[in-house]
């Protein structure tokens, strides 16, 4: 048999003897062993087996949008990976519960052996952060000092060099602001989306207006809730305004990427837009999840230690709460369900361009 195809055995390709005995409590070493303390440690050796494999997707999605030209093959590749970034990330969140079943005073029989660890620590996790986006200007301080200070100088490089080249943030607005179907002969998207937004809150305003069980009061506070084309809507209807918020750090998409971005999920269910819609919706899928576990990571260290000082010597419970939602970073995905219009209003595309967002096929033969 050739050594490309030669028999291994599983405990041997899995390299079992490195990772089964790479648990060394620090209690046992140092005295009485804390039975939680193995619990402790297999949780977080999973966590970082688990980004592992989230950076290994996620570079691969990196190369993908790192072109001028992406076709949609390589479209629903990347969309496939995301996707499998998400099933991990519901397991990051799920194996909280798994820790949550030592007690805190089992936690405390062991704590002080971990001084000065924390999970700030975690290489891996700070490469995934700045991978999708997390620039230093997004960023929370950690006990005062810089984000790369607590790992090696190779690190720090490595840390460095991702925070100054392009994240999956960075790729999105390129790709996005590439966008070919905003204008097509006689059809101006921008245009066509100012006047339905017009319409239809020219319209809503007349319906709330016009109802007999509110009070003046009440629709007068209905009708602001409602917005106008001063309020949220200004981001796309003045470039100005947009670039002006983008210059003060509240949104990260250039103009034209934020309409290409309303564009694809507006028109969704043409089937070239298809996958690039899918694909921004894992993003936001990905940021939710990012959130909703950093979330619990913050419930789970209020419930082990309340107020006390993290082990890194954060500020524990209140520095991990603030990152949930400072370090969200595709907001800007977010706040295109802010602009979205009823379909109903939805502005009708040219029969030219709707050829070119459907997959069509024709012989060439002739009889």
């Amino acid at each position: 048999m050739s050594k490309k195809y030669s028999s291994i055995h599983y405990h041997d390709y899995l390299q079992l003897d490195k990772i089964l005995k790479s648990q060394a409590p620090k209690s046992k070493e140092l005295g009485e062993e804390a039975h939680d303390e193995t619990l402790f440690i297999i949780t977080h050796q999973v966590y970082e087996l688990w980004f592992k494999e989230i950076i290994h997707d996620l570079n691969s999605v990196l190369n993908i949008y790192n072109q001028n030209v992406i076709d949609e093959k390589s479209i629903g590749i990347a969309v496939a990976r995301l996707e499998r970034i998400i099933c991990i990330q519901n397991i990051l969140i799920d194996q909280v519960k798994v820790i949550e079943t030592m007690t805190p005073s089992d936690f405390l029989d062991f704590r002080n052996y971990l001084l000065p660890a924390s999970g700030f620590q975690s290489f891996q996790f700070r490469i995934v952060e700045l991978a999708l986006g997390l620039k230093k200007t997004g960023r929370i301080t950690y006990n005062q000092t810089k984000y790369q200070s607590v790992f090696t100088s190779d690190q720090q490089s490595i840390l460095q060099n991702l925070e100054d080249g392009n994240s999956l943030l960075d790729l999105l607005n390129n790709w996005l602001g590439r966008m070919p179907f905003l204008v097509h002969e006689d059809f101006n998207f921008l245009e066509s989306y100012k006047l339905a937004v017009v319409n239809m809150l020219a319209n809503e305003k007349n319906a709330i207006n016009s109802t007999n069980y509110l009070s003046d009061e009440e629709k007068e506070l209905r009708c602001k809730m409602l917005g106008d084309t001063d309020t949220y809507f200004a981001t796309v209807l003045d470039p100005k305004k947009h670039n002006e918020f983008v210059e003060e750090g509240k949104l990260r998409l250039s103009y034209k990427a934020t309409i290409a971005a309303l564009f694809i999920t507006l028109y969704r269910d043409e089937p070239i837009l298809r996958m690039p819609y899918l694909f921004l919706k894992c993003l936001i899928e990905i940021d939710e999840a990012f959130t909703t576990w950093r979330y619990r990571h913050a419930q789970m260290v209020l419930r082990m230690l309340g107020k006390k000082i993290g082990t890194g010597g954060s500020s524990g419970y209140d520095y991990l709460q603030k990152t949930t939602e400072k370090h969200r970073i595709f907001t800007d995905l977010h706040n295109v369900s802010t602009l979205l219009i009823p379909n109903s209003e939805l502005p009708e595309l040219p029969e030219g361009l709707i050829k070119k967002l459907n997959f069509f096929y024709s012989d060439s033969k002739k009889d």
